[in-house]
């Protein structure tokens, strides 16, 4: 560990936007195919030497991960469910051919970095500290192959609501010539190739005065996700009965921590049914033509 000399201001945590702000320091670990893993190193934050050829710069080697911290009331900080993550981030690893690492280890290397960084995590209900673990192929060579290096590391920062309206309903362009994912594909896996190409859709969703795009899939336009997040429909179906229901984790979309969380949930009240399964555009405006679409 190298702890900074310098600490930087802290943002006013009313006023956060999301991912524009970093900690003092961050955790960084390389890993060769000749050495295996090095040691963990946690220093003050600074831009990276990176080599142009980079594999992750050309063939898009990388993945990352987002988990959150949060202060509680009683100034404990905690940390929602990073087990969860360090297993999709694992599979994603395999997935993209990257090498496996033990994700109990990584989960205490990032309790240390917290814990220096403790001040970051927001004195505030309505902001919390982003943890951004990102795992990328270093190995300086052209060609489509595994990458022989590569450098596992974890950024964090406060921040505020991800959308800029806040905690507030969003409008959503849902238009089936754009496509997310696909049987087959890496739809289900945490990889950034998966979201350069949504840029373009969501600046169009905003010509169109909306804030996301919702994502369609197949002939019968099955709602998968909106924008990088899991989505659910709450309503009374059509056999009567109130239901929550999801996409299913056939490959088309990611299998979200908070997904997860809310299924687990939803299933120990017993208040309602529970689903995942697909479902349509047509069946969604049924329901709101009837009268029956709750959330």
């Amino acid at each position: 560990m190298t702890l900074t000399k310098t600490k930087r201001d802290k943002p006013d945590p009313d006023k956060l936007l999301f991912g524009h702000n970093f900690s003092d320091h961050w955790l960084h670990i390389e890993w060769t195919r000749a050495n295996g893993w090095g040691k963990p190193v946690i220093s003050p934050l600074e831009p990276m030497l990176i080599h142009p050829g980079a594999k992750c710069l050309h063939y898009a080697t990388e993945l990352f991960e987002g988990m959150k911290a949060y202060r509680g009331v009683d100034d404990k900080i905690r940390m929602f469910r990073p087990a969860e993550n360090m297993k999709r981030m694992r599979s994603t690893a395999e997935r993209a051919y990257l090498a496996d690492f033990d994700g109990t280890e990584l989960i205490k290397c990032m309790k240390k970095l917290i814990q220096i960084d403790k001040e970051w995590v927001p004195y505030s209900t309505k902001s919390s500290l982003y943890i951004r673990p990102t795992f990328i192929g270093t190995e300086p060579t052209l060609g489509v192959t595994q990458s022989s290096s590569a450098l596992l590391y974890v950024l964090t920062g406060p921040v505020g609501p991800y959308y800029p309206t806040g905690i507030a309903p969003v409008t959503l362009m849902a238009d089936p010539k754009f496509v997310r994912a696909w049987p087959g594909g890496c739809g289900n896996y945490k990889m950034g190739s998966n979201y350069g190409p949504t840029i373009a859709v969501s600046s169009e969703a905003e010509k169109r005065g909306c804030q996301q795009a919702l994502w369609l899939f197949g002939k019968d336009h099955q709602l998968t996700e909106v924008g990088a997040m899991n989505l659910f429909v709450f309503w009374i179906n059509e056999q009567g009965e109130k239901e929550l229901i999801t996409h299913p984790l056939d490959g088309l979309v990611l299998p979200g921590i908070t997904r997860k969380s809310l299924l687990e949930l939803a299933r120990t009240w017993g208040e309602f049914k529970v689903s995942e399964k697909p479902y349509t555009m047509a069946e969604v405006m049924k329901a709101l033509n009837e009268n029956r679409m709750l959330e």
